[in-house]
């Protein structure tokens, strides 16, 4: 199996710095991550912004991390309580990585006010078959 991952590389690549940023402290702070929590995640400087289905054509999800192998897991094994527990879903069919949180929230969102439609067509470009993308992840 061949995992698909899309890497989206901010406009003024090169032109940021990579230090703790006030604008993406106060953002993670407004969504409830503490300190400890945003330090790491600003250190690290990769996030994902990924899609779950129940199965083929199902229930879809769209969330954003710092990482991805924990919270697919997380989703799969229905450590989670809320809306992918409650509906079983839990298959990675999608995702997309960032260097800078406020792009990936920013995706996040945009993605979540697309039309059904437009985000099924968005998976079958990399994964036709839905394929659960986590096993590739997690070897």
């Amino acid at each position: 199996m061949t995992a698909h991952l899309l890497v989206v590389t901010p406009a003024k690549a090169g032109a940021h710095n990579h230090r703790a940023c006030r604008g993406d402290t106060l953002l993670l702070q407004s969504l409830g991550y503490m300190d400890n929590e945003i330090g790491r995640m600003l250190d690290e400087r990769q996030f994902f912004v990924y899609i779950l289905a129940s199965r083929k054509h199902g229930t879809l999800y769209i969330g954003v991390t710092n990482n991805l192998v924990r919270r697919a897991h997380e989703h799969r094994e229905g450590l989670l309580p809320g809306f992918t527990r409650k509906y079983g879903v839990k298959h990675l069919v999608y995702y997309e990585a960032y260097q800078d949180v406020g792009d990936a929230i920013s995706r996040e969102k945009a993605l979540k006010e697309w039309r059904r439609g437009w985000k099924i067509a968005l998976i079958e470009q990399s994964n036709p078959e839905w394929t659960n993308l986590y096993p590739g992840l997690a070897a």
